[in-house]
């Protein structure tokens, strides 16, 4: 299951999510309105690797690619940077693409899998669920990118997402229950709501405090974090990673 603070963080999360959206309780006409799919130019990092340093790879879509922030304030670069200050001798590499799918996602794997990472952060699904894709299609495409890094020794955190509550209940559930199951089917870590930490939830509950206070760390999209949002996610994905990091 996934956390129970998730639902709550998502409800807030959701009014500005749902400000542009027609309030219909249909999954395809919200997603017309409320999708991570920006069509944005491909933003996947280009850099020469050094041969000399292990890869983590981070392989998603606008929330790895830090959509509207400076490069460096995206969660990949502030994860480089606190793994230096710590003494691990990585490359962080930045694999996300504004608007991908999970379909993109199998798209560019070719060149993914060509940086030979050793550890994986797969976060893709969001795009899936906004715009309301079968749910068969998403897990299926998140397996066979899980499958292709394993057969390459790759150690992989699956990061999980969840929707806005107006995708209704039954949705919502299975799309979240798609990285637990595969989590444990494949026995890959799991994070399960990667945007954990975004919403101050006490400051939501005191009694003078406004939603822009309460949800600083986020964007006026509702959907994409700040610098400073990207630096609890990179928080987040350095816990994930640890056990398979090695100096």
């Amino acid at each position: 299951m996934m956390s129970a603070r998730i639902p709550l963080v998502v409800a807030t999360l959701s009014i500005l999510l749902l400000s542009a959206c027609t309030g219909t309780p249909e999954v395809r006409e919200a997603a017309e309105v409320s999708s991570l799919d920006a069509q944005l130019p491909d933003t996947t990092e280009t850099m020469p690797l050094d041969p000399n340093l292990p890869v983590i790879l981070a392989y998603g879509d606008s929330l790895t690619a830090g959509h509207n922030v400076e490069r460096d304030r995206s969660y990949p670069a502030q994860l480089q940077d606190r793994l230096r200050a710590l003494g691990y001798g990585y490359q962080v590499v930045n694999h996300g693409n504004s608007g991908d799918t999970t379909a993109g996602g199998i798209a560019r794997l070719e060149g993914a899998l060509a940086v030979n990472p050793e550890i994986v952060v797969l976060a893709f699904g969001g795009n899936d669920g906004l715009q309301g894709r079968p749910i068969e299609s998403m897990r299926g495409n998140l397996e066979a990118m899980i499958n292709a890094f394993k057969n390459i020794d790759s150690q992989i955190v699956l990061a999980g997402i969840t929707l806005p509550r107006n995708y209704g209940p039954d949705y919502i559930r299975d799309f979240e229950n798609v990285y637990v199951e595969l989590a444990e089917e494949h026995e890959v870590a799991l994070i399960p709501f990667f945007l954990e930490g975004l919403v101050d939830l006490e400051l939501l509950d005191a009694p003078d405090a406004t939603l822009a206070e309460s949800v600083r760390y986020m964007q006026s999209d509702g959907t994409h974090p700040t610098g400073e949002g990207y630096t609890i996610v990179a928080e987040t994905v350095l816990d994930a990673i640890s056990p398979y990091l090695s100096k």
